[in-house]
């Protein structure tokens, strides 16, 4: 449903047309040519001639010691040069949000009071509209953001779509809590992510589950989406519903492990994980492997292979003897 900020492909897609992929997604031999030239500090040219995306990307450039090789431009280098144009797009898109915002805040003013109750729930329908609510709503914030996010990757422009929003928020004194599922924990872009605001100004932290999306801006409106294909949302405003959500956040952010904290999947003297508990409680429940893999940030295959640990842990032989096998054991009467 929700994403940060818009943003283009830029140079990058020009590329398409003599070597037809992305630098995101570097082909095969292109991979292995740049991983080569960078252990030995060149290559030469007459070997990348079977990846030319190479040179397109910009990925080598001539010696000037000897034109018949090339050198590996550094990785770090590389990936800023296609960072900073992506980086200046979405400040511009947030200067213009913020000067949209700041030209029509008179005139909200004006709005009668009985009207307005009217407009407490707001259906948005297409993420055009989903987003251009979002982002008036976080353009106007200037306290605090509430946001559980249910754990799966992101492609990189979208984390670092992501990142500049919640700086800019952070410069404007927003305070910004998340909430993710522990899977989060072993994702190598998320943890990139939330270091940059490892000084405290942001704070997140995991649990076992989470149901769906939530923002709450300054305890004045929520969204929330309301159909699986996330196309769909509700914009709340009205104090009681915004209020109640709050409470919710709360209450999940007190049983919340904060980020820093370390793993949370330890293995308790039973040889059972904190993780499989939640997979025991969610297959009692009846729920089915996508289900469960969903509820819990996980992809169905990572699923599975808990479900197998957890059956071979109880000794159960199939799937309708591991529901019995969990409720006999008496793991879920742990505390949680």
């Amino acid at each position: 449903m929700f994403r940060t900020l818009g943003g283009g492909d830029l140079a990058m897609n020009r590329t398409k047309a003599t070597h037809p992929h992305a630098v995101t997604e570097l082909c095969e031999e292109g991979g292995r040519l740049y991983a080569n030239a960078l252990r030995t500090g060149r290559i030469a040219r007459s070997d990348v001639e079977s990846a030319p995306c190479l040179m397109e990307f910009a990925l080598l450039h001539p010696d000037p010691d000897d034109a018949s090789w090339l050198r590996p431009v550094p990785p770090a280098v590389a990936l800023a040069q296609r960072l900073n144009p992506i980086e200046r797009e979405i400040t511009e898109h947030r200067r213009l949000s913020i000067e949209l915002a700041n030209a029509f805040e008179p005139f909200m003013a004006l709005t009668a009071q009985g009207e307005a109750s009217t407009h407490s729930i707001t259906v948005l329908e297409g993420l055009d509209r989903i987003n251009g609510a979002l982002d008036l709503a976080i353009a106007q914030c200037r306290n605090e953001m509430l946001t559980v996010q249910p754990s799966h990757r992101h492609p990189e422009r979208q984390l670092v779509q992501a990142l500049e929003r919640d700086k800019l928020l952070i410069e404007r004194g927003v305070r910004i809590r998340t909430l993710y599922q522990h899977t989060a924990r072993y994702s190598p872009e998320r943890l990139a992510w939330v270091d940059h605001f490892s000084d405290g100004k942001a704070e997140y932290r995991t649990i076992d589950e989470l149901v769906e999306r939530l923002i709450i801006c300054d305890e004045a409106v929520a969204f929330i989406p309301i159909r699986d294909d996330r196309q769909v949302a509700l914009e709340l405003r009205h104090p009681g519903l915004v209020g109640y959500l709050i409470k919710v956040f709360e209450f999940m952010w007190n049983r919340a492990v904060p980020l820093s904290a370390g793993a949370p999947y330890e293995t308790d003297p039973d040889g059972i994980t904190d993780i499989q508990h939640s997979i025991a409680k969610l297959l009692v429940e009846g729920h089915v492997d996508e289900a469960i893999a969903r509820r819990l940030g996980m992809n169905v295959r990572t699923c599975r292979a808990h479900i197998a640990k957890l059956a071979n842990a109880l000794g159960s032989g199939s799937r309708a003897q591991l529901g019995y096998l969990i409720a006999q054991s008496g793991i879920l009467d742990r505390e949680q």
